[in-house]
């Protein structure tokens, strides 16, 4: 059987079989280029407010919808996701999508984790309320419906419209939780342009992803010959 993380890769399991009692399990997906304090304080949040026994963030291998432009290498990310969540005992990370060849399709994804956990565990799919103006242009949207809950996270401000939210329910099978979360103004983009600019991004990532970005020298801009 294919290992999804170290942490909770035996998720409601005792002695191989299903253990009788119902397990809640958030997936962050994301490039994560790099992971931020604004990724952790959302998972943290999601975390608390629906009752998930645990978290795994999982860093894309070639994101479908980012083809148009260059992405760090998949074991940076990793490591760096690895870094970020080793003080989190609900925080685990997975190189399921790296591993994967192709493009990085969600479907794919929660298709492996329902094969992988036992009926007991409930997955809760973390996303990004503007992803919800697309999800009906998802691959396999109604299979992704299938097979997680969807928790869209807004920020205080950007919230979706009740018409968007009623347009998501007439169009799609989804069962969707609308959550905002902490204003945080910080993204990955961001985040590689003041580090290419030589500006500080200490205490917008963790201290060991800091270090990490310095040691590897990633977002640097190229040296000119």
């Amino acid at each position: 059987m294919t290992r999804i993380c170290r942490r909770f890769d035996n998720l409601g399991l005792q002695d191989g079989v299903p253990d009788g009692r119902r397990w809640r399990l958030g997936i962050m997906g994301g490039t994560f280029d790099p992971i931020h304090v604004g990724h952790l304080a959302c998972a943290e949040q999601v975390r608390v407010a629906f009752d998930l026994d645990a978290v795994i963030f999982i860093p894309t291998g070639r994101p479908a919808f980012k083809q148009d432009r260059d992405v760090t290498p998949a074991e940076d990310r990793l490591r760096m996701c690895e870094l970020a969540c080793l003080e989190n005992l609900h925080f685990d990370v997975s190189s399921l999508e790296i591993r994967r060849h192709g493009i990085t399709y969600t479907v794919d994804t929660l298709r492996e984790l329902r094969e992988h956990y036992p009926p007991n565990v409930d997955l809760y799919f973390i996303t990004g309320a503007d992803a919800m103006h697309s999800i009906v242009q998802w691959r396999e949207s109604a299979a992704v419906a299938q097979l997680a809950h969807l928790v869209a996270v807004t920020r205080p401000g950007y919230p979706l419209t009740e018409e968007k939210k009623r347009e998501i329910a007439e169009r799609t099978e989804f069962d969707v939780s609308y959550f905002e979360m902490t204003a945080l103004s910080i993204s990955s983009s961001m985040l590689r342009e003041w580090v290419e600019q030589g500006r500080s991004i200490r205490y917008l990532v963790p201290n060991r992803v800091h270090s990490y970005i310095e040691t590897a020298g990633l977002y640097r801009k190229p040296q000119e010959a």
